[in-house]
């Protein structure tokens, strides 16, 4: 396994800015991404105090469930006497969803690591599972790749019910034939039937999206000791209850503030990631399992499908005494995890760094502080069979990145063009337009009226003659599907469907390539969170 550290193509804005020094950006957030700030955070939250031996308790009876490590135990301990946390999180996406999850918890990890060293105190990584997301159309399938195509994989079963991912029965037979349609896409390898053998075990023992994917996550990362919490966990959203009294007392101002922030932002140039309104409570009402949008009316918090309408108070009253009837939304959401516990850093991609961005003024309304915001590493996994193609090709994965393999595709397909061919057909249809021209010249003479019938005759032999050097192209360039297929691996693997690959495949795929070792060699390299692109060959 080899690190390379590039400079890729950052096509995010925001992003390239809040990794700019003095770019305007750097107001909208509480810090700067610098080792001071680390310092002043830390010295922040040891001012404050934190129910940590509560919170230390829901996290381990949530993970009891799915196997405690010796070094999650560890953190467990640390945190129930007042460890700082480095936390980040992602929907529960099958088979973990797009390599960005793992992505996250490596960066959460590694984060809270080098913390621990210069802080000289315990700091421990958290992956927050948004449990409590219904978009299950989003998590509910996986890409794969076969003959150099990108091909995406779904889960068979369907509902029109917001249900919640926590709450989402799985169908044992449909998840199990997924698995196998994905792993047969894989293509056999020395690793694949001990891997096969564990995803569909962990399947068996499945009741919903997020235990099949807690499971998957804790045995990829249990011995780095990932301490994991469902945001819906019964006991967790009855920890929180005082946090939602609080986002209901402010939930106008809150409102207010983040309507006025995102019009700044767009102000500044970017894009306004959320369509802020004031009238958004920003707070879902969970009815059957189902996740509704409330709206402020008339002094009251209301959703029509639901039937839901409730007066302030009442409000208050559900989330006093029935908590887990409610539910964040992208506002709420860090501010809740900012009351529930004591963030040094989180960790997000450059979608939630835009949400981010607009909720200052939320933090403040609630007299809390902003953590500091750490983009997550960024990394493309190279296999040795498109390392070799990528040198046999003389194309760099920077090449890759920015569009170039469709070029060399290009001019490869042109190189090996029959001239011969396209000459001799070529030489022919100009003879049959000579012939048509001698042809419309002497019934012009002999007084025929025939130009449509001609005109018709002669279109349809033109069109004989495309089809004919059509097909010939195209016997010509199935000789060289070989070195075609080589050019459509490299795209499909490094930069499938003009998007970055870990945006798309699952963890399974490259495992199933280097081994159950891949998750602890990548912890192994020397990567920290910057605007550098990881860049790791298998």
């Amino acid at each position: 396994m080899e690190l390379e550290q590039i400079n890729s193509p950052v096509t995010n804005k925001l992003l390239a800015d809040y990794w700019s020094e003095n770019a305007d950006i750097h107001s909208f957030f509480e810090y700067k991404y610098t080792e001071e700030a680390f310092g002043q955070r830390f010295a922040y939250l040891k001012n404050r105090t934190y129910r940590s031996e509560e919170l230390a308790k829901i996290i381990r009876s949530y993970m009891e469930r799915y196997g405690i490590s010796e070094k999650t135990a560890h953190h467990l301990d640390e945190l129930e006497q007042g460890a700082v946390v480095v936390v980040g999180g992602q929907q529960a996406g099958l088979l973990t969803g797009p390599l960005y999850s793992v992505h996250k918890a490596i960066s959460v990890i590694l984060l809270a690591e080098q913390q621990r060293k210069i802080l000289n105190a315990p700091v421990v990584p958290i992956f927050w599972i948004a449990g409590e997301d219904h978009d299950i159309e989003e998590i509910n399938h996986t890409y794969s790749m076969t003959n150099g195509e990108v091909k995406k994989r779904g889960y068979s079963e369907r509902s029109k019910l917001k249900k919640m991912a926590s709450t989402t029965q799985l169908n044992k037979e449909a998840l199990q034939q997924f698995i196998l349609n994905v792993f047969k896409d894989f293509g056999e390898t020395e690793h694949t039937a001990d891997l096969l053998n564990s995803v569909l075990s962990h399947a068996e023992n499945s009741e919903t999206f997020t235990d099949f994917f807690t499971l998957l996550m804790n045995d990829l990362f249990k011995k780095h000791g990932l301490l994991m919490l469902d945001a819906t966990y019964e006991p967790f959203r009855k920890y929180e209850k005082n946090y939602f009294v609080q986002l209901i007392e402010k939930n106008e101002s809150i409102a207010t503030g983040v309507v006025a922030q995102e019009r700044k932002l767009g102000e500044k140039g970017y894009a306004m990631p959320i369509d802020a309104s004031e009238q958004n409570a920003n707070l879902f009402y969970i009815k059957e399992g189902e996740r509704f949008l409330l709206e402020r009316s008339g002094g009251h918090f209301k959703n029509v499908t639901a039937h839901a309408n409730f007066s302030k108070e009442e409000l208050v009253a559900i989330a006093n005494e029935s908590p887990e009837c409610l539910s964040n939304n992208v506002v709420t959401r860090p501010l809740m995890q900012e009351m529930a516990l004591p963030v040094l850093a989180f960790v997000g991609g450059p979608g939630e760094l835009a949400y981010w961005a607009t909720l200052k003024p939320a933090f403040d309304e609630l007299q809390l502080q902003m953590p500091i915001f750490a983009p997550r590493l960024s990394i493309t996994l190279v296999t040795r069979q498109v390392d070799a193609l990528l040198e046999q090709k003389e194309l760099t994965v920077t090449d890759v990145l920015t569009g170039k393999v469709d070029e060399h595709l290009a001019q490869f397909v042109e190189s090996v063009k029959d001239e011969q061919v396209t000459r001799a057909i070529e030489q022919m249809q100009k003879q049959m337009e000579e012939q048509y021209e001698q042809l419309t010249s002497y019934l012009q003479h002999g007084n025929y009226h025939v130009e449509d019938l001609l005109e018709k005759n002669k279109n349809y032999h033109e069109r004989q003659f495309q089809y004919l050097r059509s097909k010939l192209e195209q016997q010509n360039i199935e000789k060289y599907e070989v070195a075609i297929r080589q050019y459509k691996t490299i795209q499909s693997l490094l930069y499938p469907n003009d998007s970055y690959q870990e945006r798309l495949y699952n963890p399974y795929m490259f495992l199933n390539t280097y081994g159950e070792k891949l998750i602890d060699d990548l912890l192994e390299l020397p990567m920290s969170i910057s605007v550098k692109h990881q860049l790791i060959t298998l």
